[in-house]
């Protein structure tokens, strides 16, 4: 068992299975071209508070960047923990792949993304505003997570209790890592 010393003195590193890759502060921030080039050709991606504040439809600013990032040659899937008439609804404007209930941080919903798309933990993006939910399971999985800031502060109590425990996992990581603004 872990005392408050042990956490500060390791500097955080029992935490590190919640840190990603890349903090931005927002979806639209990241410069997915440079992911491609790198040769990542799959993008998963959380819904509320990544794409769009909670439980709001499909904006221009979604669409537009699903367009994008299309036209770029990436395949895409929504992986969201929302029922099907959620995530069919949002998608409608999109038209990308998806797996609803995705029983995120288990694997299986990241695994069927991928089957879904083609791809691999090795080819594979994860994007995400939620450590304990979206990156968790993309970590334990080994595909490269992002973290992005939620678009929207209110969100339903079970996520901002779980948003308590990420404040102090946060302060760890930006003890070392920057936030990509």
């Amino acid at each position: 068992m872990y005392t408050k010393a042990d956490v500060i003195i390791s500097g955080g590193s029992m935490f590190k299975r919640f840190y990603p890759k890349e903090y931005y502060t927002s979806t639209y921030k990241i410069d997915f071209q440079k992911y491609y080039d790198m040769g990542y050709r799959g993008i998963l991606f959380d819904i509320d508070n990544t794409l769009v504040p909670h439980d709001a439809p499909a904006n221009e600013k979604v669409i537009k960047l699903m367009k994008k990032l299309k036209a770029i040659g990436f395949k895409i899937c929504l992986v969201s923990n929302n029922k099907e008439p959620r995530v069919k609804s949002f998608n409608e404007k999109l038209n990308v792949s998806y797996v609803f209930k995705a029983g995120k941080p288990l694997k299986k919903g990241y695994i069927k993304a991928m089957e879904v798309i083609g791809t691999d933990i090795d080819n594979t993006l994860f994007v995400g505003d939620q450590l304990f939910t979206d990156l968790w399971g993309a970590n334990a999985l080994g595909i490269y997570s992002m973290l992005v800031m939620p678009i929207n502060k209110k969100e339903e109590i079970q996520i901002v209790l779980k948003r308590i425990p990420e404040k102090l996992i946060l302060f760890f990581y930006k003890r070392k890592h920057k936030i990509i603004r």
